[in-house]
């Protein structure tokens, strides 16, 4: 647990910049302009961001009994089992080879789920939108914007030269890391090591609302099989899909089992809401599992889940429970662009995304 009391939540926890509106317009214009590139190139829409998809996963969370009450809020509030859907992915707006090495995300939908929702979230279920590192690349959304950009007018360069681009930011990172060090910033741009996927730990990098408290969340791989897989290399050379290949030879032969983990707020000075960029650290508050996410053997890509999940759910931090309210510049930007993005997918797709009430339809 903390060593400190974790802080009680507050209305008058954010701050937002006055110039926000301006900022979230633009980035939804910038959204905007990925998704009609990339849907010109593929003849289907796909996501703005973490477009590509490596795996597509049906399973169980079951709630911890007995955590301690700052813990137990919210989904958590109370034992209990829900279905889940789970989405792993890589960061572009474009779908690359898998040797153009990115960071890796998770997005995760708790289905079933009652309770006070958050504004223009109608369904009944959670979600959740982890990446594999502990703090976001930019503090803000203003600065997230100028990387947004960047990705936008690179998003027609030719595969090629992102190849060649990643080789060589993978080699300097491995030089940094040798050392002791690590550059979100290079491991963003394309210099992520090539290690398996389903070794990794994703987190919220940013805050939400944890009932009376606040929280970042993280899944956690604990399974032997999974955590065998932690830094493991994976050459994908050659293999455009390698990624896929690699989660869908995993679940041909083993279930997985990761933890739901909460890092409580304990320390307003060194874990800020507005600052994305800064890790909260881990010494003043670890994360403590509060749910257990089993998936069993079952086959990762498939045609019915690439329609049911892929074309058919949106993942949003802003679709959940009002007592996991997102906070911060981030999160705020993404309330904002998140549905535009989606109801183009919709669009162009022609094929309505929803929140589901159950999984049934899903082989698993």
């Amino acid at each position: 647990m903390p060593l400190h009391d974790p802080i009680p939540y507050d209305d008058d926890a954010e701050s937002p910049d006055p110039g926000e509106a301006a900022v979230h317009e633009e980035m939804i214009a910038t959204f905007a302009t990925i998704q009609e590139t990339t849907s010109g190139h593929y003849g289907h829409a796909v996501r703005g961001v973490h477009a590509k998809s490596h795996g597509l996963l049906k399973g169980r969370l079951e709630v911890r009994d007995g955590l301690a009450p700052a813990l137990a809020q919210g989904l958590v509030a109370t034992p209990g089992s829900y279905e889940v859907a789970l989405r792993l992915s890589t960061n572009p707006g474009d779908i690359l080879d898998d040797s153009v090495s990115t960071p890796r995300g998770l997005a995760v939908k708790v289905v079933g789920v009652e309770g006070a929702r958050l504004p223009d979230s109608p369904g009944t279920s959670q979600d959740f939108v982890l990446a594999n590192a502990p703090a976001f690349v930019a503090p803000d959304a203003k600065a997230f914007l100028g990387s947004l950009k960047l990705l936008a007018a690179t998003t027609d360069t030719p595969q090629i030269f992102k190849k060649v681009f990643s080789a060589t930011l993978r080699g300097i990172e491995g030089v940094i890391e040798s050392l002791g060090g690590k550059s979100p910033t290079l491991i963003a741009l394309g210099g992520h090591p090539e290690t398996h996927l389903l070794g990794e730990t994703f987190y919220s990098q940013v805050p939400l609302r944890w009932g009376d408290y606040v929280a970042k969340v993280a899944v956690a791989p604990v399974s032997p099989e999974l955590t065998a897989l932690t830094g493991a290399a994976l050459n994908v050379n050659g293999k455009p899909n390698g990624l896929r290949e690699a989660v869908l030879a995993y679940f041909s032969a083993h279930e997985a089992v990761w933890e739901l983990r909460v890092q409580l707020r304990t320390n307003a000075r060194t874990m800020p809401i507005e600052d994305a960029s800064v890790p909260w650290p881990e010494h003043e508050s670890p994360y403590v599992a509060v749910a257990t996410i089993t998936v069993p053997r079952q086959s990762s890509w498939d045609e019915g889940r690439i329609k049911a999940i892929d074309d058919g759910f949106a993942f949003s931090p802003w679709n959940g429970l009002a007592a996991h309210r997102p906070l911060g510049s981030i999160m705020r930007a993404r309330r904002a662009a998140y549905p535009r993005s989606a109801d183009f997918r919709a669009t162009r797709n022609g094929c309505p995304i929803h929140d589901p009430r159950d999984l049934s339809g899903i082989r698993g």
